[in-house]
């Protein structure tokens, strides 16, 4: 019977061979497997491809040597399976489109295709089923066709179902049934495929062979499918990301110079921010509906779980292969900042819950800090987060600073090395400079505009036996800050003064008194030596300022809190340095508040500059009183008036005295040149609260003058300062009493002056004229003047509004965070856009020039006559006829030397 079954074996049919033994299918197998291959090769038709296909799997691959498999089997069938599923694929794509209830056949065909491949990929799925059976040590090469081939129909497979909706547009109910049955076949071959290729075994010590490259494709297309299946089926896209890291790290020796390490990060980011944006979203619903959905729950949960794990799979694979990520850094540096844009307290923050806020950062969040650390020390990361030309979104920014600050924490626990790393500049290139962390913490500070008008509020530091509070953004750098300078490594001080004197300098308000801050910190916990260094050297940057500039007023903030953290002995060494008795040293000495000093130290200053600056005023009154020389003068006054405020109580009745009598003496000479003079102004500034200091002591009538040249200037729009002075100056008329013979000069100006502030729409002037305007309404005794200053129901509302502090405006949470979104940009625009020159150069007067003699009277009236006769001539001519084009520009040249003789005189 073994002969008659034997002879035909050559021309028996595929039925009879399906009918075959085991025991003749082994023994007939070097026979029949060529002849089934060629028919195999040769065949055209799909029915008889799966059939041919099946026998061999079924019948004769059993009995085959596992060794040659690759030589015998998989090389030779798989390629034409492939291209066989391909056909099959495109065949479906291009026939969908006829698909109708009414057409059966066209339905038919689609159905026995969609058939066909659930045969094919379930004759694959033998193929992998037998090779784990029968191998315990799989070596890749002896079946490498097989992994890449199945990988191939399995993404084929996955990409046809994720697209069915649009291949089969309304009709996919026709197909719907076949099309699960295919996704289920796909997912069951890849999961035998997994099991197969976790029983892969590489040599370790051999470091480049076929094995690697084909491991490499191997975990490569399983990064493709994991795209494809990822909005599919999300455990089984988080199963088949587990199979790639384990892989990944199990093979990590001999693969890690292979693998796209760029692609399998970026995908990971991807897939978790993709996760967490659902997370984010379902949070978002529950939060908005009043009922709490159980399902929705349980499915944010879920989607939470998932967050974690891919941020996990991310740590892990980070740690594994640090030193080949390099070009995934920026990757990982958006992954942070993405993240921490979407969550409370930034101002572009998906709306939830509390509660669920807490969960995401203790069940997500948490996995970020380890990846941060892990990163430190990273030099491409260090480029990344520090580099110079880095230009962030203003969604962007306060993620940024929130994550130099967590750098910045974690940096005295590195070793030195690191620490320097983060803390110094480098230029290797213009495209690689990178600027240190702590100039990088406070522009990116100054950048979060809205964060701080707010303020957001952040998680405070824990400290023992007290409650942890929120904090303000502002709180947050500043407690950080100061708690990296108490603990950062000696080398580190250079970088830390240099960077902190760069900040106190900033056109930035903000950052300059963070740097401030910083800086008093710095001054406190250090010795009582670095801080008296620190002021003299502050000191010496004060006096060789060039003239007034905002550096020149942060500086001088600096000065006088640094000066309250010195000891006596130190003060006493500074005052014998920088003398009051010498005036080039006021400058230094006009920002320093005399409460600093001891009682006996401020008695014995306040005597010595009020002495300097009183003789310097007079010597200004005696000179040529040249207005190029009224900086020596407005620097004089400056110090009186520090005096004055800080120290009013060490001056005796001789000092008081002689300070109003230089005062009255510089009223009766300038409030003839103020109105139109804007650098008079200054000094006219200094005046009035110098003046407004001594008001119980003032003459009347001077009062009276002094009232009157201001509700003047006031019609003029004056800057702001003078503006400020003026407020000075009236509120301490509050507690006066003014004789009733000069009322009638004295209050009406009064009540101009409070109306006209009060009515100017500048916020800063509003704020301070309704504190002035409270403080003097409550002390005056001419209540009767109250009313008259209230000219419009405007003002009376913004009164009483202030008053009952209550907002002009009902805003609420919402609209005002979208207020200063919208707000930002005038925020980030640059401070200043000029030199410091060019915005000095419009008030500074002319060089210093010598008093005119009366012999050039005439000469001065005679070119003033010419020069109005040439303007009246041409006022007639205009009555006559049309200007000519080029006539306004000529006016224009004109009218700009006219404002600089007004400058140049007196």
């Amino acid at each position: 019977m073994s002969q008659d079954r034997t002879t035909p074996a050559s021309v028996v049919s595929l039925e009879e061979l399906s009918s075959w033994p085991e025991e003749l299918c082994r023994r007939e197998l070097p026979s029949v497997l060529p002849r089934l291959l060629c028919m195999y090769q040769h065949s055209d038709s799909w029915i008889e491809h799966i059939q041919l296909l099946k026998v061999i799997v079924e019948m004769f691959l059993p009995h085959m040597n596992h060794l040659t498999l690759e030589k015998t089997f998989f090389s030779q069938v798989l390629p034409k399976t492939v291209k066989l599923f391909d056909d099959m694929i495109y065949e479906l794509t291009s026939q969908a489109r006829e698909l109708s209830s009414q057409n059966l056949e066209i339905q038919s065909t689609l159905r026995n295709i969609l058939q066909t491949m659930v045969q094919v990929l379930g004759a694959l799925t033998g193929c992998v089923q037998h090779v784990c059976a029968t191998q315990e040590s799989i070596v890749l090469e002896n079946i490498h066709s097989l992994p890449s081939s199945v990988l191939h129909v399995i993404k084929s497979t996955f990409v046809h179902c994720k697209n069915s909706e649009s291949v089969y547009s309304g009709r996919l109910h026709l197909v719907s049934d076949l099309l699960q049955a295919l996704f289920k076949e796909a997912y069951s071959l890849q999961k035998q495929l997994m099991e197969l290729l976790d029983m892969v075994c590489m040599d370790p010590l051999v470091d480049e062979n076929d094995d690697i490259l084909n491991m490499v494709i191997v975990i490569h297309s399983l990064l493709d499918i994991c795209l494809v299946i990822s909005s599919i089926d999300s455990a089984f896209h988080a199963n088949t990301w587990k199979f790639i890291i384990k892989q990944s790290l199990k093979h990590q020796s001999v693969i890690k110079n292979q693998l796209k390490h760029k692609d399998i990060i970026t995908s990971l980011c991807e897939d978790i921010l993709f996760s967490f944006h659902s997370c984010l979203q379902l949070a978002e619903q529950m939060t908005q509906s009043d009922t709490q959905d159980n399902a929705d729950y349980r499915l944010f949960h879920k989607t939470l779980k998932l967050c974690r794990f891919f941020a996990n799979s991310l740590l892990h694979y980070t740690k594994e292969f640090l030193t080949f990520l390099s070009d995934s850094c920026c990757t990982l540096h958006q992954l942070y900042l993405q993240i921490h844009s979407k969550l409370p307290p930034s101002l572009y923050a998906t709306t939830i819950s509390k509660a669920q806020q807490e969960e995401i950062a203790g069940a997500f969040l948490v996995t970020l800090d380890p990846l941060i650390t892990q990163l430190l020390t990273f030099q491409p990361f260090i480029q990344v987060v520090l580099d110079s030309k880095l230009d962030l979104p203003c969604e962007l920014q306060f993620p940024q600073c929130l994550l130099l600050v967590a750098i910045m924490d974690k940096l005295p626990s590195q070793p030195e090395d690191v620490q320097v790393l983060w803390c110094t500049e480098s230029q290797l290139s213009e495209a690689t400079a990178r600027v240190s962390l702590l100039k990088a913490i406070f522009y990116s500070f100054e950048q979060c505009a809205g964060e701080l008008s707010l303020p957001v509020r952040l998680q405070g530091v824990k400290s023992k036996g007290q409650a942890q509070v929120a904090v303000t953004l502002y709180q947050h750098v500043c407690v950080h800050l100061c708690t990296f300078i108490a603990s950062a490594h000696p080398s580190l001080f250079p970088e830390l003064d240099a960077a902190l004197l760069n900040a106190v300098l900033s056109t930035k308000m903000i950052t300059s008194l963070l740097a401030v801050d910083a800086w008093c910190f710095l001054a406190r916990y250090g010795t009582a030596e670095i801080c008296a260094h620190h002021v003299t050297i502050v000191a010496h940057l004060i006096k060789s300022c060039p003239g007034e500039c905002y550096q020149l007023t942060n500086l001088s903030i600096l000065l006088r809190r640094l000066f309250f953290f010195m000891g006596p002995p130190h003060q006493v060494e500074f005052i014998q340095k920088f003398s009051p008795k010498e005036a080039e040293n006021l400058s230094l000495w006009q920002y320093i508040s005399f409460q600093a000093l001891s009682a006996d130290l401020r008695k014995q200053t306040a005597d010595e500059v009020t002495r300097t600056g009183t003789t310097q005023c007079r010597e200004w009154l005696s000179s040529g009183r040249t207005l190029g020389e009224l900086e020596s003068l407005n620097t004089a006054l400056s110090a009186l008036l520090t005096v004055c405020n800080s120290a009013g109580e060490a001056l005796d009745i001789g000092q008081q005295t002689e300070i109003t009598e230089v005062g009255s003496q510089l009223w009766a000479f300038l409030n003839k040149q103020v109105t139109g003079q804007p650098y008079v102004q200054q000094t006219f500034s200094l005046l009035l609260p110098l003046l407004g200091f001594f008001i119980q002591t003032l003459d009347p009538q001077l009062i009276s003058q002094v009232l009157t040249l201001q509700t003047s200037l006031l019609k003029l729009e004056p800057p702001d300062h003078t503006c400020l002075a003026v407020l000075d100056f009236v509120s301490s008329l509050g507690k006066l009493f003014i004789p009733q013979a000069i009322q009638d000069k004295i209050l009406p100006n009064l009540s101009c002056i409070f109306a006209l502030l009060l009515a100017d729409r500048n916020w800063l002037l509003e704020q301070h004229t309704l504190e002035a305007f409270t403080l003097f309404a409550e002390g005056t005794n001419h209540e009767e003047i109250v009313p008259q200053c209230l000219s419009s129901e405007e003002t009376k509302n913004k009164v009483v509004s202030f008053l009952e502090k209550t907002g002009l405006i009902d805003e609420t949470d919402a609209a005002r965070v979208e207020r200063v979104k919208q707000e930002r940009g005038i925020f980030l625009e640059p401070f200043v856009n000029t030199t410091e020159a060019a915005r000095w150069s419009s008030l500074q007067p002319c060089a210093k020039r010598a008093r005119h003699e009366p012999a050039l009277e005439e000469e001065y009236r005679a070119a003033v006559q010419t020069a109005a006769g040439a303007l009246e001539a041409i006022e007639l001519l205009l009555q006559k006829s049309p200007a000519p084009d080029w006539l306004l520009m000529k006016m224009v040249v004109l009218q700009g030397k006219i404002q600089k003789l007004k400058r140049c005189s007196l």
